[in-house]
């Protein structure tokens, strides 16, 4: 079976930092895994390597069986990346972020509908431009926008910060809904107690680096 993601000694420098100085990471499709470390370890810059937003420096990774050396932008296109920033567009009204987001993946009017509904983003709210949502509801606004996109890979960092408790319930629903369905979801949090019903794999990052000897499920 094919890797959704393949890592091989990948380097990827911030400036002249090593934000990651060697990692070495298999992740298999329908997998749920969760980057565990602190603050400033690599994990965000783990997660934007998957996307195709960061320059591979050294070593070798392929993601979606494409090599981020030569074919970055390919895997842009199969994944999505839901980070602290929501790229919503302020302007625009949320249905109108999520359709836009949906014309793009091609998604149909009933996809569309169906995400805004599932998160909870109808009526008045429907309506309501992005510039004046709290953050919780540009959070479920984002989470419509990345559903409508049905990628095969989804990276979340922290994707519970700033959801109430039933919005935290949706967001876990999805993820386990992707897996079964096929996709592949990494994602980094500190929240382990919240994680672990998801039944992770949990991969631990220290310094840049992937500890093989704390590659384990949560328990």
């Amino acid at each position: 079976m094919q890797q959704a993601v393949r890592l091989r000694a990948a380097v990827t420098l911030l400036g002249r930092f090593p934000a990651l100085a060697g990692v070495d990471l298999d992740i298999l499709p329908g997998e749920v895994v969760l980057l565990k470390g602190a603050n400033g370890a690599g994990k965000t810059t783990l997660l934007r390597l998957c996307a195709g937003l960061c320059v591979l420096s050294d070593g070798q990774a392929w993601v979606l069986g494409h090599d981020l050396n030569t074919q970055r932008q390919m895997v842009r296109r199969r994944v999505a990346l839901m980070g602290h920033s929501t790229g919503l567009y302020d302007e625009l009204s949320v249905t109108e972020n999520v359709s836009f987001w949906g014309r793009a993946a091609r998604a149909s009017h009933k996809e569309i509908h169906d995400a805004l509904e599932l998160l909870q983003l109808t009526g008045r709210l429907a309506r309501t431009r992005a510039r004046q949502l709290s953050a919780g509801q540009r959070r479920r606004a984002c989470f419509a926008s990345l559903l409508v996109r049905r990628p095969e890979l989804w990276l979340l960092d922290e994707p519970h910060a700033g959801l109430d408790q039933q919005s935290r319930d949706i967001v876990d629903s999805l993820v386990l809904s992707a897996a079964q369905d096929g996709a592949t979801v990494v994602m980094a949090s500190h929240e382990l107690e919240r994680i672990q019903k998801l039944q992770p794999r949990v991969v631990s990052v220290a310094g840049g680096m992937v500890d093989p000897k704390a590659v384990a499920h949560a328990s």
